[in-house]
């Protein structure tokens, strides 16, 4: 094998120091610098896109914020809204049921009144009909009767 043939060991050593010294230069001045500019564009273009995606992401917060701020708005005037609906229904109910009561306090009135004339009626209707029934009774037993002693036996018995 030449590589392990110490006559040639020096030269060998030579050359590879020699082409070592010529790629280094090659890989410092042309290559290195390239790769350097690549990665730093990279490096910028991740930090823009990490600014991007962090105002984007404020923004979302900031639309997501005001979002929650308008429902809860929306909310309270939603409630606020029913909770008048309810009061004004409330008091329309209360008014229509205290104008029917007051109708129906009425018509019981009436009829209370209505009742008590009949009742009145039906009373001296009675009072009448029991005169006429002792008067007929008294005039079939007796033969002869006596209107005005029947009327004030029938008062002494309703009384």
């Amino acid at each position: 094998m030449p590589q392990l043939d110490f006559a040639t060991f020096a030269p060998q050593l030579i050359w590879l120091t020699l082409v070592f010294g010529v790629l280094y230069l090659v890989m410092a001045r042309v290559a290195l610098p390239r790769i350097a500019t690549v990665i730093e564009e990279r490096r910028d273009r991740i930090a823009d896109d990490l600014d991007t995606a962090a105002q984007l992401k404020s923004d979302t917060d900031d639309a997501i914020a005001s979002y929650e701020t308008a429902l809860a708005e929306a909310r309270t005037h939603a409630h606020t809204i029913a909770q008048e609906t309810r009061d004004r229904l409330t008091a329309e109910t209360d008014a229509h049921r205290a104008d029917l009561e007051g109708q129906l306090a009425a018509r019981i009135a009436d009829a209370e009144k209505r009742i008590t004339a009949t009742k009145d009626q039906a009373l001296t209707s009675v009072r009448d009909v029991a005169v006429d029934v002792a008067d007929a009774i008294t005039q079939q037993l007796l033969g002869d009767s006596d209107r005005a002693a029947a009327e004030r036996a029938v008062d002494s018995e309703l009384a």
